[in-house]
């Protein structure tokens, strides 16, 4: 990646990783693995969720057959709310301020005035974003806990090691490249507590963030509405594995607010995933095998 990239780990997407990633495709099995958009989930801070239908019909009835038809107004944080997508413009690092401009570190070591516009980023704009076709690999933490993680607990590398032995699955089938996501439990209390949810969450922190920049990993993910853990076991510190995996290394793109409850997560039984890059984004493809257990 050079200094003026904008497409971060996405370009691990190339045309022999995607065909790398068909050789496992054996039964074809779907599954849904992002949440339904809707004004009762959890939001962060003070976003909103709002759907309308003007009209209703908003147009019609019209020539012989009478024809009627639905608009929608959305008016939410397009990319920041449900299950979303983070990419290179979502964290920064701001480093110095003056009168007249905030200078921030991001992927490319750009200032707020060459990213920021009013009607959209100028730079690491979400369409810089390849498609993403990748295996992924899902670590049941939950499982290896024996019960959902709770606000505040991190996951560290030697969870993913027991979770790795519990699903029969080797640390060395991690290529550059995959993707890896992370079962909380977490995500079992979307809707049903928003509190809690929103009060914090378990997560992985700086370890397995850089246990992820050495594997080469894309994308990492997981049923909270970080990934990372919150608050931070470093009181003084916010988000880092944001600032970590995205803005200072272009390391990984993040997916959050999964949800990993509709398919069988028996420790013999894998899943493979199929990504495309979005913002919002409910559109996920998973086929398995019996014969293993990681996620692509």
């Amino acid at each position: 990646m050079g200094k003026d990239d904008q497409a971060g780990a996405s370009n691990y997407m190339t045309p022999a990783k995607v065909l790398d990633t068909v050789k496992w495709i054996k039964d074809g099995k779907v599954y849904r693995v992002g949440r339904v958009y809707e004004n009762a989930m959890p939001k962060f801070g003070e976003r909103v969720f709002v759907l309308r239908i003007p009209g209703s019909p908003t147009g019609g009835p019209g020539r012989r057959q009478q024809l009627i038809y639905h608009d929608e107004f959305l008016s939410t944080e397009i990319g920041q709310t449900g299950t979303q997508f983070d990419g290179l413009g979502t964290s920064a690092s701001r480093w110095a301020r003056t009168a007249t401009r905030t200078r921030c570190a991001t992927t490319m070591a750009l200032t707020q005035l060459e990213i920021n516009s009013a009607y959209g980023l100028k730079k690491l704009g979400m369409e810089q974003c390849k498609p993403f076709f990748t295996r992924g690999h899902l670590f049941d933490v939950e499982a290896v806990k024996g019960k959902m993680m709770e606000v505040g607990e991190e996951i560290t590398v030697a969870d993913l090691r027991a979770a790795l032995q519990k699903q029969n699955m080797q640390e060395a089938d991690i290529k550059e490249g995959d993707a890896v996501f992370f079962n909380t439990g977490f995500g079992k209390l979307w809707i049903k507590n928003n509190d809690k949810f929103n009060s914090g969450e378990p997560g992985i922190g700086l370890e397995v963030a850089k246990w992820c920049i050495d594997k080469g990993v894309c994308m990492t993910g997981a049923d909270t509405w970080a990934t990372e853990v919150v608050p931070n076991p470093n009181k003084d510190l916010a988000f880092p594995v944001h600032q970590e995996l995205i803005t200072k290394k272009r390391a990984s793109t993040n997916h959050e607010n999964l949800d990993f409850t509709g398919f069988d997560r028996r420790p013999q039984v894998p899943v493979r995933l199929r990504l495309l890059a979005g913002a919002d984004q409910r559109r996920h493809g998973i086929e398995r095998r019996a014969d293993r257990g990681d996620l692509t």
